[in-house]
């Protein structure tokens, strides 16, 4: 990971550790939502609700880009936050 640093995403608030974890969970609520995103394509599909290829009913951020990038970009922006687990 070379941007943002460690030390901007986590900032002094969590250890490197932490922030892995943290990332890693997002991840797979990233992961979570792209599999229920494609289960939703694929039943309009089957129920001929459209004419239109998987590929364009899947949000292209979604298709593009791998779960971690994702979601550190959702970190960044401030849509995922980290928490101490005593929170």
């Amino acid at each position: 990971m070379i941007y943002p640093t460690a030390k901007q995403l986590a900032g002094d608030e969590f250890n490197r550790y932490e922030l892995v974890i943290g990332v890693a969970k997002c991840a797979r609520i990233v992961t979570d939502e792209y599999i229920e995103m494609r289960a939703k394509a694929q039943k309009m599909i089957d129920n001929h609700e459209t004419e239109k290829p998987l590929a364009a009913l899947i949000d292209p951020e979604y298709k593009d880009q791998k779960a971690v990038k994702i979601a550190i970009a959702k970190l960044q922006s401030g849509r995922f936050r980290l928490k101490h687990p005593q929170e």
